[in-house]
């Protein structure tokens, strides 16, 4: 009889573990796909763990360059904070994963997809919905949404009584103090003792950066050229080194802003499930570019274009939050982004230091900005005896509105 082929999101972690060899035992030929998105990981040994648990094969696509350009420099043209303080780091990479994933099962003629998201959190969401999005007849396994799997696992414990039973290597059979979430743009921790809002993290948590109290004593002086609302050059001018390169552009801010202890925020957010979470993140390089960003639009951005723009970002920032990157309302949304992006060109000269992001100075041929008209020392070719009339139009129905009280 023929087994029926189903991808799995493979980390190698106990987890996805786990939930491959539970899916073998239930006679699933299950492929195992890692994606690369610029995580801390030996993914060869990964791939040799998914294979010594009984996969059939192991993808493991870089997806670290298509991350860069296509989804953090496409929500950094949208200055993306959700709720005003998140920069997206793990709402960003889903969508990306799925989609590489859906690839595998398509190459595979797999009908199944797999995920290993809890059924509390927002990666089922994303997951799930960009699955459905990119392949409409595709049948998902979710365990952790499945009854049988639920009365299997209560939680870690029987996962590790599960793996030693199975044969399944595992790194540690201690309850890690929260769970962490690594890619090229953030590092994030939450649950275990996180999950208490006023506790305060220890030191040794931070991976991605050193603390603002450590950073050198020193300045770091660079500048960032854009091009069409990306970033396309970073100069380091205290050290004259020049970076070019998507990649090699976001790698080097993120190594940057690690030295000077910049990008670490620690919240409570609104999961789309419904629950309040909290949440620590390290997102170095990201931190910088949307301090750099912000400012070179000033320069090149129509006022109004600018201020349509801060009204679209909630919106924006949202969908991706909620796991709708695919949906029709986000394609709609970035077209408008992608046309202010046109004149958003220029350099940023910035100061790095002990977790402050400081801009000195911008410049810019596509710049708004005019000296003249701008100078309190110059009349320019401003009139300003026409704001007299100007005034009086703007308060007319302020005058009205009084006089009718």
């Amino acid at each position: 009889m023929t087994k029926e082929k189903v991808v799995l999101a493979y980390s190698g972690g106990l987890d996805t573990s786990c939930i491959l060899k539970w899916l073998i035992d239930k006679n699933y030929d299950v492929v195992a796909f890692i994606a690369d998105v610029g995580q801390e990981e030996d993914f060869e040994a990964a791939k040799a763990k998914a294979l010594g648990i009984g996969a059939s094969k192991v993808y493991i696509e870089d997806l670290k360059k298509e991350f860069v350009e296509q989804y953090i420099f496409q929500a950094l043209k949208a200055n993306t904070l959700y709720e005003g303080k998140y920069l997206l780091g793990t709402s960003l990479a889903r969508p990306l994963i799925a989609k590489a994933q859906i690839e595998v099962a398509k190459k595979e003629n797999a009908d199944y997809v797999a995920h290993g998201a809890t059924g509390k959190g927002n990666d089922q969401v994303r997951f799930e919905l960009a699955y459905m999005t990119l392949m409409p007849s595709v049948k998902i396994i979710s365990p952790w949404k499945t009854p049988e799997f639920l009365a299997q696992f209560k939680g870690r414990t029987d996962m590790i009584n599960y793996s030693k039973a199975k044969g399944i290597p595992i790194k540690s059979t201690v309850e890690k103090p929260y769970s962490m979430d690594d890619n090229l743009m953030h590092i994030s921790y939450e649950a275990g003792q996180l999950e208490d809002p006023k506790f305060e993290p220890n030191q040794d948590m931070f991976l991605k950066t050193v603390s603002p109290q450590n950073a050198p004593d020193k300045e770091t002086k660079i500048v960032i050229e854009f091009k069409t609302g990306v970033p396309i050059k970073v100069t380091n001018l205290t050290e004259n080194k020049t970076v070019t390169g998507s990649l090699e552009v976001f790698q080097y801010l993120n190594e940057l802003g690690s030295k000077n202890g910049i990008g670490r925020i620690d919240l409570v957010e609104n999961r789309f499930v419904g629950m309040k979470s909290r949440g620590v993140y390290e997102t170095p390089g990201g931190t910088i570019l949307l301090k750099a960003h912000l400012d070179i639009e000033g320069i090149t951005l129509d006022r109004e274009v600018c201020h349509l723009k801060d009204m679209l970002m909630p919106k924006v920032a949202e969908l991706i939050y909620y796991g709708f990157w695919f949906s029709p309302e986000m394609e709609f949304l970035m077209a408008a982004i992608n046309k202010s992006q046109e004149h958003v060109e220029g350099k940023v000269y910035l100061s790095l230091y002990k977790g402050n992001v400081n801009v000195t100075g911008r410049e810019s041929p596509k710049t708004l900005y005019n000296m003249d008209i701008a100078s309190m020392d110059k009349l320019g070719n401003y009139d300003q005896t026409d704001a007299k009339g100007f005034i009086k139009l703007n308060a007319l129905r302020l005058k009205l509105g009084a006089l009718r009280k």
